[in-house]
């Protein structure tokens, strides 16, 4: 816990407002790809084939859609950032694998690679300054 403390001390005073757009922009992404995947549920399925048998499909549909409809949401605002992010973190390293185990595609490899980046630079960042977790933790 020391850590984190530590971490976000650190993170509260190096806040600049390019990270926080880029904080909002992943949120974004990732709400707009729940709802993709919401509203296109056979292009999930597709996507999900090459791993179909090590998990169920009813089980991936209804993970990866909600969570990135609601971890994308909860990543915008600021709140819960770090939970959001271990949300998405299977589902992307999934993504990631599934390049390599089906139908490559450098596109999709590229960009699931650099959003688990950026993902696992807010896991240990947090939320930065302009949140709604820093507003309610000055608010107690």
């Amino acid at each position: 816990m020391g850590y984190i403390k530590s971490l976000n001390k650190w993170a509260n005073a190096h806040t600049y407002y390019p990270l926080d757009m880029l904080r909002i922009a992943l949120g974004i992404f990732l709400f707009y790809k729940g709802v993709y995947f919401m509203s296109n549920l056979n292009l999930l399925i597709d996507l999900i084939e090459p791993v179909k048998s090590v998990a169920g499909d009813v089980l991936l549909v209804h993970y990866i859609a909600p969570a990135h409809f609601v971890g994308g949401f909860l990543i915008v605002f600021g709140l819960l950032t770090r939970w959001a992010i271990i949300a998405q973190l299977p589902i992307l390293i999934g993504a990631v694998i599934i390049n390599f185990v089906g139908e490559m595609n450098t596109g999709n490899l590229i960009l699931s690679l650099s959003v688990l980046v950026i993902c696992i630079f807010f896991l240990f960042y947090g939320s930065g300054k302009h949140s709604v977790d820093k507003y309610l933790k000055m608010q107690q």
